[in-house]
């Protein structure tokens, strides 16, 4: 049981089995357990300048030649808004009648057909799966293994995915796909950052798009191309249907609600079947009942299937599991492998899938090597569940089982952790409230957390950790060991993330307990205790943060020892919090002999290390000694490059640091080109409102009125401190310095004809 802790401006402990050390204001974990070290070379720059797309180049999934019909207008529209802006989403019509919200109007299908149409007039066209941040990275990684797969073996998702936007900012002419959009604000950074080529997003999200993108509504089909591609899909395409035939598809295409995906399945199962048209709508009957409200997606896929699913089980049964499988995982990229265990032998498993196909049940990628499932399937497989509320539903164990069996080691390669990440977080996420997960599902769900956390994601962990513990609640009670460690993460990951209104009283309820529970010096309370009094240290709240760091140190001395790591990781968050109050007189000493005492029993280059030396740069910034603090940023800088990688949150906090020791040297040339680069590259990694983003984005603010140009530092301080006020709260420090720096601004360009200027505040922050 993996046992972390937050550290402030220092390094941290984890306890248990695979244990794991944190280090520093930001919670990342590296740890010795078969944890690859990341080198981003210098040289991948240059390839990413260098490096030509191949003609043709993309990853578009199915063929350009899959049946698509109608549209016309719509196709037009999209390549009418794209050539003249750029960007595009289409979305589904708010509130339309019969629409629901539930998908299945073809969006992702007039953007395939889009990016097939018009294919020759890109340089590259590449697939992206939105519903996710994490998602959006792991598309863009695959794009540098595909153009750099040598260099991007060597590296992590992270470093990937950067290098991926660098070659996207390098070269025009390309189309980004973001299908299945959930949160329109994850693409803000993308748009923002790379205007070289064309961007399209499809989603069922139709707010939230008037500062991003400009829409495209779609609704359902016009009757005459309902009809057409019904005859196409029942009949074939060579087939031409006659007058009673396509009278028989206007009836059926009415009833159907004119709903693409129904039509998609209806056709299947007629020309899988033979079936007559008019036999088949007489079998649906009335239960296709059109309500005033219009047609329901859901209820019309489920009407449908009670034949569809009754022909494939006749064909294969094994079909059917593997589709009520699949309806547990992510829709998209499910890899062939995955579902191995379902079937006796690939070949077996090749003939079920290629059922399943054949009813449009599902679609292969290009390869064939994956499959995806719409969203509106699953969402109708999920609610086809057995009567016992204590019953798993279908396909759900087998699901967990798949899950179960693919997790890789801990040291195995990144790529496959990435692949089957999404699956255990769609799962973690689809938990029933009658059956929590197994403990084995748990222990997979832990299994991937710790990855994560190895990778610098921690807040990513929440729903694995929220599901990981809900299981050891039940199982073990809510005060045993394992519970107390999974409660003690997940709050780690609620930091992480920037949520201090969950961290704090999650770490508070579990110091209580684990004082009660191991005693109130057991390693893991003391961990628990550092941690406490770095997020009250976060919240602002200096008056319970020292005695807590004080006492926890005092301590672990008595414990532990002068020189253990635990003890340490005290004595440097003690030195922060004396530095954030503003007694230096005692945070240098007490960092100077914290990284000398790291360097003699962690090494040179161990992570804690390189954090007390970033924090020794920082105190020195503080009591006005340049000449000491920039050098000492230079040099922890390329030391985390080299140890961490380009993307991981610590070295961006080190390029953070060096910016403002710039700015405050005078160098605004530099200190600005930093802090732009640094903004974006944590809007990318941390999200566009974690706590560390905003502090870039109020640095940026501040060199930018330091520079004079107001223009752009009053919009950026006035949309930091909106962000800062919903995240962190109206009290909070940094958001009353927000306030402060944007006031200043204001009265600034209120004064700007006698040149008069306002000092702004500078977070040093992360």
């Amino acid at each position: 049981m993996t046992d972390g802790a937050v550290a402030g401006g220092g390094g941290v402990q984890a306890t248990g089995a695979r244990s794991m050390a944190v280090g520093g204001d930001v919670s990342v974990a590296i740890t010795g357990d078969g944890a690859r070290v990341v080198m981003l070379l210098a040289e991948a720059v240059r390839w990413a300048k260098e490096v030509e797309a191949p003609p043709g180049a993309g990853n578009l999934p199915g063929s350009a030649s899959g049946v698509f019909v109608g549209r016309k207008g719509e196709l037009a529209e999209l390549r009418r808004l794209l050539a003249d802006q750029g960007e595009a989403a289409v979305t589904q019509i708010s509130g339309v009648r019969g629409v629901h919200g539930l998908g299945g109007v073809g969006k992702s299908a007039l953007a395939l057909r889009y990016a097939h149409t018009y294919r020759r007039r890109y340089t590259l066209v590449w697939w992206i799966n939105a519903a996710s941040t994490e998602q959006i990275v792991t598309s863009l990684a695959a794009l540098a293994t595909r153009l750099c797969p040598q260099w991007a073996a060597t590296v992590g998702v992270q470093e990937r995915a950067a290098w991926a936007i660098l070659w996207l900012q390098w070269h025009p002419g390309w189309l980004l796909v973001f299908d299945n959009v959930e949160d329109p604000a994850d693409l803000r950074h993308y748009l923002g950052t790379l205007p070289e080529g064309h961007h399209l997003a499809t989603s069922r999200t139709a707010t939230g798009w008037h500062t991003i993108a400009p829409t495209m509504p779609l609704g359902l089909l016009d009757a005459e191309a309902a009809v057409d591609l019904l005859c196409t899909l029942a009949f074939g395409a060579e087939h031409v249907p006659t007058p009673r035939q396509r009278r028989q598809a206007q009836a059926l295409t009415a009833e159907l609600g004119y709903l693409p995906l129904a039509l998609e399945q209806a056709g299947a199962y007629l020309y899988q079947t033979g079936t007559d048209l008019d036999d088949y709508s007489a079998r649906l009957g009335r239960v296709l009942d059109t309500a005033t409200e219009g047609i329901d997606p859901q209820r019309t896929i489920a009407r449908i299937w009670q034949h569809t699913l009754a022909a494939i089980e006749t064909r294969n049964p094994l079909a059917i599991t593997v589709l009520n499988a699949i309806a547990w995982l992510a829709p998209d990229d499910i890899p062939r492998t995955l579902l191995t265990p379902l079937a006796p032998d690939p070949v077996t498993l090749g003939e079920a899938l290629g059922v399943l196909h054949a009813y449009n049940m599902i679609s292969f990628t290009a390869d064939r090597q994956s499959v995806s499932v719409h969203r509106l399937v699953q969402t109708v497989l999920r609610h086809n569940t057995t009567n016992e509320p204590d019953a798993y539903p279908l396909g759900r164990q087998e699901a967990e089982h798949l899950a179960r069996e693919a997790i890789p080691n801990q040291d195995s390669a990144t790529t496959e952790w990435e692949r089957l990440l999404p699956h255990l977080f769609t799962l973690a996420t689809t938990i029933t409230p009658h059956r929590p997960a197994s403990t084995q599902t748990a222990d997979a769900y832990e299994d991937a957390a710790q990855y994560l956390y190895r990778q610098g994601r921690d807040a990513h962990t929440i729903p694995l950790r929220t599901v990981t513990l809900a299981q050891r609640k039940q199982v073990l009670g809510d005060t045993h060991p394992d519970t107390l460690s999974i409660r003690n993460n997940l709050a780690l990951a609620y930091e992480a993330a920037g949520d201090l209104r969950r961290a704090i009283p999650l770490f508070e309820s579990t110091l209580v307990q684990r004082e009660q529970v191991l005693g109130d010096t057991h390693p893991d309370t003391l961990t628990t205790r550092s941690n406490l009094a770095y997020v009250y240290q976060a919240a602002g709240d200096l008056d319970r943060a020292i005695p807590l760091h004080e006492s926890t140190l005092v301590q672990r001395e008595q414990v532990l020892g002068d020189t253990h790591p635990d003890t340490l990781t005290s004595r440097n968050n003690l030195a922060y919090v004396y530095q954030a109050a503003g007694d230096l007189d005692r945070a240098i000493p007490l960092f100077e002999s914290t990284l000398a005492q790291r360097e003699q029993v962690l090494g040179n280059t161990h992570p804690l290390t390189l954090q007390s030396r970033s924090n020794l740069a920082r105190v020195y910034e503080a009591a006005g000694d340049l000449g000491r603090a920039i050098p000492l940023h230079e040099s922890t800088l390329v030391q985390r490059e080299q140890v961490l990688g380009d993307t991981h949150p610590f070295t961006l906090q080190s390029r953070n640091y060096l910016a403002y020791a710039y700015q405050a040297a005078g160098d605004l040339e530099r200190a600005i080109l930093l802090y732009e680069a640094t903004l974006a590259q944590r809007e990318q990694v941390l999200g566009d409102t974690h706590p560390d983003t905003l502090t870039s984005r109020n640095n940026l603010a501040g060199a930018y009125q330091a520079a004079g140009d107001l223009g752009r530092a009053i919009p950026l301080y006035e949309a930091t401190l909106a962000q800062r006020e919903q995240v962190l709260g109206d009290t909070h420090p940094q958001t009353l310095t927000s306030r402060n720096n944007l006031a200043g601004a204001y009265r600034a360009a209120r004064a700007v004809q006698q040149r008069g200027t306002a000092t702004s505040e500078t977070d040093h922050g992360q």
